[in-house]
């Protein structure tokens, strides 16, 4: 382990004044209550209201009108919807938004098709879940946008294959449990998005950049070692990350042990390293 096992931490909301593209003239950076919102009043429940109040969005100012009133083309305000789609979160997470439509969960949508479902999955998933259409929401909710549930609950609500269903019995999971405990620091856990939705670094401009979400969950899937410098290596060493993503065994039982036998990639390549510095020695 690394002696700092930590994710970066998601910097979103420390840095919408510095963002050109967020839409700060309609949603001011200011906190709002539940004295605040601006829904009509036939849809303004009293339950979702205090749901929204405690968002990250009631705090930077993003009231109900944001999601359920996107502008038009020209920027005007639309009609009031009950169910807004992904286009009202593209206003302000376009860059999630996009990588989510890279993914498998997104792809459909990004090319003008019905949503993905998971009855559409090559593996193991949950019946009751299986035609679900596969959108921001499915795993964010509505008003509450629990992050805590998105990044396990939501997963597992769908996923029924031997690997996911073994994380609650990981030393990952543990670790996960203790941080919403309190009993870890923020971003010491291991949820299922903490590998497979990686905490990437994402530039903004020329001169700007994030911690960003990567919302395209196949980004580090195939071959699987593209998950070891956006995942593994917070937490493990290079060689430990190369040798458990090489068992079979560890992947299936979700790295429950430490891996049977090494992989030969470390070895080889210090092998090179030494025969460079030799000929550049036999050179002087």
């Amino acid at each position: 382990m690394t002696k700092r096992a930590r994710l970066p931490e998601r910097e979103f909301a420390g840095m919408l004044d510095e963002l050109m593209d967020y839409p700060r003239d309609r949603y001011p950076v200011q906190p709002l209550g539940e004295d605040d919102q601006d829904a009509p009043a036939a849809a303004a429940e009293p339950e979702l209201v205090r749901d929204w109040a405690q968002t990250a969005h009631a705090r930077s100012g993003v009231n109900c009108s944001a999601c359920h009133q996107p502008l038009d083309a020209v920027g005007a305000s639309g009609p009031w919807t009950d169910r807004p789609g992904q286009e009202a979160c593209q206003a302000c997470h376009g860059a999630e938004v996009e990588s989510f439509g890279r993914g498998l969960h997104g792809m459909r949508q990004a090319n003008g098709l019905p949503a993905m479902t998971p009855a559409e999955a090559r593996l193991p998933m949950r019946e009751a879940a299986a035609h679900q259409a596969l959108s921001c929401s499915s795993c964010h909710g509505a008003h509450g946008f629990d992050l805590q549930r998105a990044a396990v609950d939501a997963c597992l609500d769908c996923h029924a294959d031997g690997h996911s269903l073994a994380y609650k019995e990981s030393p990952h999971f543990a670790l996960w449990q203790q941080e919403l405990a309190g009993e870890l620091p923020a971003g010491s856990g291991v949820s299922c998005a903490s590998c497979h939705m990686p905490r990437v670094n994402h530039d903004v401009s020329d001169w700007v950049s994030r911690i960003l979400v990567q919302h395209n969950q196949s980004a580090s899937l195939q071959p699987n070692d593209k998950m070891i410098r956006p995942a593994c290596l917070h937490c493990h060493g290079l060689g430990f990350s190369i040798d458990a993503l090489a068992d079979r065994r560890l992947i299936d039982n979700n790295f429950r042990g430490a891996p049977e036998r090494p992989v030969a990639s470390m070895q080889m390549a210090e092998l090179v390293h030494r025969k460079a510095e030799e000929e550049i020695r036999a050179r002087r």
